[in-house]
This record gives structure tokens, sequence and C-alpha cells, in this order.
């Protein structure tokens, strides 16, 4: 019997709703920051905290006291941004925030780790919907994690380096990814049973 391909429901990105209901500001005060942020935020040969700090502040973050933010780093909205008093903010972590995204006291984001609160409505228009992210005292987050939005994060949780994250964490918890699993071998002519060509990895779901 000749074999039939079943065709799949594409959705059209160019009739897709646009983003600007959610930048919160007018479009001349996006377009500003973007250049604030490349010249004293993201920019990596510029060491002062504190005039990141303040810039973030000029653009409506609300950021407490003894906060250090490190090279590299990026805030999409920082009228978004809420981080209380003594966090650290590592290398390379981006705000990717178009939700709000709050931190309590005493919060370490590790270097290159993202945080997002959009997501697109993927079965109807790919419309974007957004979620707040919320990450309470004591928290660590290390190092390339993916916080996405809708997550809770109870007070002193600690994140292992590469996890992702959603949902609601219990404070005190240590969440992290499973270390390394073997699903199968790369190439399977090599091997003495009888199995097939099955993916294992869950690479077409």
């Amino acid at each position: 019997m000749p074999r039939t391909t079943q065709r799949t429901r594409v959705i059209p990105l160019a009739d897709a709703p646009g983003e600007r209901s959610k930048w919160g500001r007018p479009a001349r005060t996006v377009y500003l920051w973007a250049i604030v942020e490349l010249l004293l935020v993201t920019n990596p040969w510029q060491i002062s905290s504190a005039l990141r700090v303040k810039a973030l502040r000029a653009f409506g973050a609300d950021i407490g006291h003894g906060v250090i933010f490190r090279p590299r780093t990026r805030v999409k909205f920082p009228w978004n941004l809420h981080i209380g008093n003594d966090c650290w903010i590592g290398e390379g972590v981006w705000f990717h925030n178009q939700d709000h995204v709050t931190l309590g006291n005493n919060v370490v984001l590790s270097q290159e780790t993202f945080l997002t609160t959009g997501s697109h409505a993927h079965r109807r228009d790919m419309a974007l919907i957004t979620a707040p992210i919320h990450i309470e005292d004591g928290c660590w987050v290390t190092t390339r994690c993916i916080i996405l939005g809708g997550t809770h994060l109870g007070q002193s949780v600690l994140v292992t380096p590469m996890t992702v994250v959603s949902g609601r964490i219990p404070a005190g918890k240590i969440v992290g990814t499973p270390g390394a699993v073997i699903l199968g071998d790369r190439f399977p002519e090599t091997t003495t049973d009888n199995t097939d060509d099955t993916d294992t990895t869950g690479a077409d779901q």
C-alpha cells in the first residue's frame, strides 16, 4: 500500500498578534531603554554596579539597597523588575520580563540564568501570553538555570545548575535536574539484541 503522510496545521506567524500590548510604556521609552541597556547594563566593560542600578531605577525598576548587578546582564522592561535588599545578580543574567519579576531579599541569581515570563498560545494563534515570577527571600538560583513564567520559589529554595523550573516550589527545598540517564544506543546496528529504531529521546514529542 502507498504510504500516506498526514499533514498538520501550521499557524501563520504573519497573522500572529504583536507583543506591544505588554510593553507598558510608549515606544519611545522602550527604544530609549534599549540604548541605555546596551551602554550601561549589558556592556561587559562597564564595571560599576551602582551605575547599572541607577540606570535601571531611572527607568522604573524597584531595587533595594546593597544590590550587586554584574556585567552583561539584560533587562527587557525595567519597570517590571522588583528586587529587594542585598541581592546578587550574576554576570549574564537575563530578565526577559514582559510580566513582573519580583525578588525578595538576599536572593542570588548566578551566571547566565534566564528568567522569562512570556510564552505563546501555541494551539491558537501564537499570541503572547505572560505570567509573573516570584522568588522569595534567601533563594539561590545557580548558573544557567531557566525560570519560567508563573514560577514561585519559596523562601531559601536552591536551584541546581542547568535546571528548568516552573510552578510552585516549597520553601527550603533543593530542586534540580536528575543526573545523566542512558536512553538508548546512538548506533543501534552495533547492538546484539533485536531493537528497532524507535526514537527514545523524546525529540518527536
